[in-house]
């Protein structure tokens, strides 16, 4: 409890979509769930596990977030990767969320991406985060950050293995995103 914020507005979105980071973005599928999950499987049998940098508590564009400590090639290329052989499952964006995206004040790369992907964030606009709070002001920051380095401090420097990805799914935009499917990743290091 921290005197005169409110924990729980402050990580309200966050808790919607619990402690993940995202690979591909959302998306509404354009086959049958059976065929989504087969492919995401054949993907996940592709790829092979790898060992993760520690984390650490960090600010992104306003909000604090877990970040990895040092850069980690491998979870970047599985991003990409993951961007670029799922993008066939994935039905274009509507005009009203692409609108909304737009609304950010997007680069020429990030709009040429958007219009790609369905997603102004990926490839090498992606950044690898597990999203702690809202944006704060920086009196919030000043006041939480400290806290939360404390608190993450000893799950984020432990040393883990990324062997796993998970299928979420989401009722609407404001509803929060429920497990649908953990794949092992069962892919052999080159």
């Amino acid at each position: 409890k921290i005197p005169g914020l409110d924990l729980a507005e402050l990580t309200a979105a966050p808790r919607l979509y619990g402690l993940h980071a995202t690979l591909k973005p959302p998306f509404r599928p354009n086959v049958s769930w059976h065929e989504l999950l087969t492919a995401v499987d054949r993907w996940a049998a592709m790829m092979a596990p790898f060992a993760l940098p520690p984390l650490e508590v960090t600010e992104l564009d306003g909000f604090l977030a877990l970040r990895e400590a040092t850069a980690c090639p491998d979870l970047h290329r599985a991003a990409e990767s993951c961007v670029r052989d799922l993008d066939g499952f994935r039905r274009a964006a509507p005009p009203e969320e692409l609108a909304r995206r737009r609304a950010a004040g997007l680069s020429a790369r990030q709009e040429t991406y958007l219009e790609q992907w369905g997603y102004p964030y990926v490839l090498e606009e992606w950044r690898f985060h597990v999203t702690l709070s809202r944006r704060l002001s920086d009196e919030e920051k000043r006041l939480i950050r400290p806290r939360a380095e404390a608190h993450f401090a000893a799950a984020a420097g432990r040393p883990r293995l990324f062997n796993e990805i998970t299928l979420f799914t989401q009722a609407s935009s404001s509803a929060p995103f429920l497990i649908a499917e953990r794949f092992s990743l069962r892919g052999h290091q080159g």
